[in-house]
């Protein structure tokens, strides 16, 4: 099976999902998922769907369109996602940018943190700052600061782990229970 999948608009798959032809999976990560989705989206992280399979539908919905911010993990995860038991596959062409711009809804939560990827940015880019500012201000030693936080994000980009990332996850506005679906149920959160 190749991993390129079929794609659908924004407009066609609303339609689907209106028709109940349809479930819309969103591969994104939980922290993107809390502060905004698509009502009625399941959520499945890309980096759980190696061997996940949904639950079982009782309405007989044949179609399956996933999606994420752009399309590009999307596209990228195209495998995995062909083998998730659908006889339909579907990517959302765009992501959910393009659900946006064909002026379709979304849920948005002002109150949910900025993501987990803008936080590790925003923290890293920060350490790197404060290292040269004390290295010029203080002694030159500081600059080491700046080189083990590069060093960290060289060794987060070859290993995809990221130990800034882990450590922010911890802390009390990251750490709020996010359900996997809009309308979640106990069994469904549990998945």
């Amino acid at each position: 099976m190749s991993g390129a999948l079929q794609e659908v608009d924004a407009v066609t798959a609303k339609s689907w999902l209106d028709q109940g032809k349809a479930r819309l999976f969103d591969i994104r990560e939980a922290d993107e998922f809390h502060r905004e989705h698509i009502s009625g989206a399941q959520l499945i992280p890309r980096a759980k769907l190696e061997g996940w399979k949904p639950g079982q539908d009782e309405t007989g919905t044949t179609i399956a369109v996933f999606h994420c911010s752009s399309g590009q993990r999307t596209r990228e995860a195209g495998s995995q996602i062909q083998s998730c038991g659908y006889p339909e596959v579907y990517a959302l062409k765009g992501g959910l940018a393009a659900w946006k711009s064909a002026g379709l809804t979304t849920e948005l939560n002002r109150k949910a943190p900025i993501s987990l990827q803008r936080q590790v940015q925003i923290t890293a880019g920060s350490m790197v700052v404060i290292g040269l500012l004390l290295a010029w201000l203080v002694s030159p030693w500081f600059a080491l600061l700046s080189g083990f936080v590069g060093a960290g994000l060289i060794f987060a980009g070859l290993s995809n782990t990221c130990a800034l990332a882990r450590i922010l996850a911890l802390m009390p506005y990251n750490r709020r229970e996010i359900s996997t679906t809009a309308n979640s149920s106990p069994e469904a959160a549990a998945r």
